[in-house]
């Protein structure tokens, strides 16, 4: 059943209230030969785990103690990599096939969940950002197809933001929300403000519309973190949505996790996908929720703007908002009249821009630096290659962060959306 549901989805966006920013688990899993009941473990660690300081934050918190909630299609329970992870779960799908939130036909909530806090596995390199954070499903989709949506079971708002005061009141402090919808809706924001005001910080992305600039929800609420995508070298894409709603940034171009019935995937190798950089900035949250547990989640989301690498350390944009979220340097940060950039919602402080802002980055389509795997043994070589992209991107970045008044060349530039 859940591989016939997954051949069924091979669109990105539904034809409904909202829209996915997720490459369709379904599409990429066909193209690496990782469909349900093909189990396969990667040989290589996630990238994106270089490009977020991933050794560094864990030898501060490696997540423990901080509940998650995934508000998606659901998680599948039987992957290994997630069945220690998961601590509970809720179904408000209400089609037989999601008890207590451990089912996902789609497979969109078992990646972005694998992002977040895959645990560790003999026989696989794939780990999430926060490998100790415990996780909670909250399933409020079935699948995205014409037919599911007919049923009654596709993407809603109304379930959506049902979702989000479920993950609130069940006591999480972060709550992934991988699902954009252009139009704005009062119940989503209302979710938001509810979630805020019982310590839950929303993380959701900001939208996948090539060339789009509109303003997506749930991302756009006042308490809401915002995210977009920046693709596997750093730079910012046209593939995915830019506005006033883009908070930060995170990668998510190819992106190794856990997939439905079949162990590790390797999702979005053409292009970056704001699902998955939602995962990773949900693990950076959870990083920093845990290194901070009596801060609250506008102190959280400061932490991750503040330390961000951008272009300009004194200004946001449209594509990239504060920059390329930097999880240990959040967790470290000493919060003073120094810091340049977002204000600090502590003191109310404006910091004083050192120097006048500079013309947003140029955004370039994203020219995929790797052949897509089409096989395992594709795979693992695309991989092999993609670790010596990424370190070029680390030192890249890392260099901006130590001369933060340096103008980065247009190679450099941390991407966005």
């Amino acid at each position: 059943m859940r591989r016939a549901a997954a051949a069924a989805v091979t669109g990105l966006v539904a034809a409904g209230l909202l829209t996915w920013a997720p490459a369709g688990p379904a599409a990429a899993a066909t193209a690496t030969g990782c469909e349900p009941g093909n189990v396969q473990w990667a040989e290589q660690t996630p990238p994106a785990l270089d490009l977020l300081q991933a050794e560094l934050a864990w030898t501060v918190t490696r997540g423990g103690g901080v509940l998650v909630a995934v508000v998606d299609s659901g998680v599948d329970a039987s992957n290994a990599h997630l069945t220690d992870a998961l601590t509970g779960g809720l179904d408000l799908v209400g089609d037989g096939l999601g008890a207590n939130g451990y089912a996902d036909l789609h497979g969109h909530g078992t990646a972005v969940a694998g992002t977040i806090a895959a645990r560790e596995v003999a026989t696989s390199k794939v780990v999430g950002l926060a490998p100790e954070a415990r996780l909670l499903s909250v399933r409020v989709f079935a699948a995205d197809d014409e037919k599911t949506r007919e049923a009654g079971f596709g993407p809603s708002a109304a379930r959506l933001a049902e979702g989000i005061r479920a993950a609130a009141d069940a006591g999480a402090q972060v709550i992934a929300v991988a699902m954009s919808s252009p139009d704005e809706d009062p119940a989503l924001a209302d979710a938001v403000a509810y979630a805020d005001a019982r310590g839950s910080l929303v993380v959701a992305s900001a939208g996948n519309a090539a060339g789009d600039a509109g303003v997506r929800y749930p991302a756009a609420a006042p308490a809401a973190l915002g995210v977009t995508a920046v693709d596997a070298a750093g730079r910012g894409t046209s593939a995915t949505t830019h506005g006033p709603h883009v908070r930060v940034a995170a990668p998510g171009q190819q992106v190794l996790t856990s997939a439905v019935g079949a162990g590790d995937c390797l999702y979005a190798q053409q292009e970056p996908r704001t699902s998955f950089a939602t995962g990773y900035a949900a693990g950076a949250a959870a990083l920093v929720a845990a290194a901070h547990p009596d801060e609250t989640p506008a102190q959280w989301a400061y932490r991750l703007e503040a330390t961000a690498v951008r272009p300009d350390p004194d200004h946001r944009d449209d594509v990239v908002g504060w920059g390329v979220v930097q999880p240990y340097e959040a967790i470290v940060l000493v919060p003073d009249a120094s810091i340049r950039g977002p204000v600090d919602p502590a003191t109310g402080r404006t910091p004083a821009p050192v120097r006048p802002a500079v013309a947003a980055p140029q955004v370039r389509p994203s020219q995929d630096p790797w052949a897509p795997a089409r096989d395992m043994g594709a795979f693992v070589a695309v991989l092999a290659l993609g670790a010596a992209g990424v370190l070029g991107a680390v030192v890249a970045l890392r260099t901006r962060r130590q001369d933060p008044t340096t103008a980065p060349d247009e190679d450099t530039e941390p991407a966005g959306r």
